[in-house]
């Protein structure tokens, strides 16, 4: 495609450590079902999967934040399960059961039989990012997405959303090697997948390690950190004459922050459960930082999310070279009014415009 100058990069900038005039803002679940206009694309699609394989609804619903919020950047509307779908799980979504497969990995023979699946099978989601970005128009850049090996791995080997992890975690300390297999072709198959969808016009690429925070300290370095590391490492990563920054987010990652940073990623995605200048001072302001406000202050009230916001600015702490990308430590709720949004952007610019003014004097 032929590239068309970005009139706002400052989330690109800031990614890559760089000088910026504000502190760029986008939301984990920015594209979702507290906005209106996406709960009425979603039920002229007729289904969510609907909905993610249909380019045109899909690149709908990734602009529509954007027509609200004055956002520094698109993501994708897709889902972290598009890879084991195609490999032919059986991917459905059930009313108030979220994601469930038909087909989960529990066997030795069920291990045997998985592929990387052909990048054709995912056709819909490079549709849409190629889409996306004509529609864009250099408005913002727009972070692509996938989830990390072992994450994914979860929902493949319980089949749906997991209380105790118990199924993965009997494969892991029973039957390592089998795990270790599907991680492996997971890798490979996100690589792949975040090539492409770079390739198709991705500006960011992120990895979305949900469940990392569920494993033991060593677990996590050995079944969700090296995977994670390798992925990276066989990711284009300089596309349209300018680098394509790469942002890793486990949750429950804190205890980890100095390896996450050693990953190769250019940026650390944090929950709440840290404090930015801690992590800065941990990781010796190696990577950036993203994050990291509590998605339910959005229900305290226009006082409360303006004084938190400027609480996580302050904690970052001196801002003039970059390195601090606004956002929740996990999604937004979907009973999250699009009202508190407004205020929540407003803030997060005006504020860091005064912090940043000042750094520069």
């Amino acid at each position: 495609m032929t590239a068309v100058p970005l009139k706002n990069d400052t989330l690109l900038r800031a990614l890559l450590r760089e000088p910026v005039p504000y502190t760029p803002v986008w939301l984990m679940r920015q594209a979702g079902r507290y906005l209106p206009e996406y709960n009425q694309t979603r039920a002229r699609a007729g289904s969510f999967l609907a909905l993610a394989q249909n380019h045109e609804y899909a690149c709908e619903v990734t602009l529509q934040p954007l027509q609200r919020f004055d956002l520094d950047a698109a993501i994708l509307f897709s889902d972290i399960l598009t890879i084991p779908h195609a490999m032919g799980l059986g991917l459905d979504f059930h009313a108030g059961e979220g994601p469930r497969f038909a087909h989960p990995v529990r066997s030795e023979e069920d291990v045997r039989r998985l592929r990387v699946p052909d990048m054709d099978a995912l056709r819909y989601v490079f549709d849409t990012v190629a889409l996306v970005r004509r529609e864009l128009a250099g408005k913002v850049p727009l972070i692509g997405f996938a989830g990390s090996p072992w994450t994914v791995a979860c929902y493949m080997i319980e089949g749906q959303g997991s209380k105790d992890y118990q199924l993965i975690k009997s494969m892991l300390y029973g039957r390592p090697d089998l795990l270790h297999r599907v991680l492996e072709i997971n890798a490979q198959a996100a690589t792949q997948y975040l090539n492409a969808q770079i390739q198709a016009g991705a500006q960011a690429v992120m990895l979305f390690d949900s469940w990392g925070g569920v494993l033991a300290h060593g677990k996590y370095q050995a079944f969700s950190l090296a995977y994670i590391r390798k992925v990276i490492q066989g990711l284009i990563r300089e596309n349209e004459g300018r680098r394509v920054p790469c942002i890793v987010f486990t949750k429950g990652g804190g205890p980890w922050v100095e390896d996450i940073a050693g990953c190769g990623g250019d940026a650390i995605g944090l929950d709440w459960t840290v404090r930015l200048s801690d992590v800065r001072h941990r990781v010796q302001d190696s990577v950036a930082l993203q994050g990291n406000l509590d998605p339910m202050c959005m229900f305290g009230g226009e006082a409360a999310i303006r004084d938190e916001v400027r609480r996580v600015i302050d904690d970052f702490g001196m801002v003039g070279d970059g390195g601090h990308v606004f956002n929740f430590g996990h999604g937004i709720s979907r009973f999250t009014a699009p009202e508190a949004v407004a205020t929540l952007v407003d803030e997060v610019h005006a504020y860091s415009r005064t912090k940043h003014a000042h750094a520069a004097e």
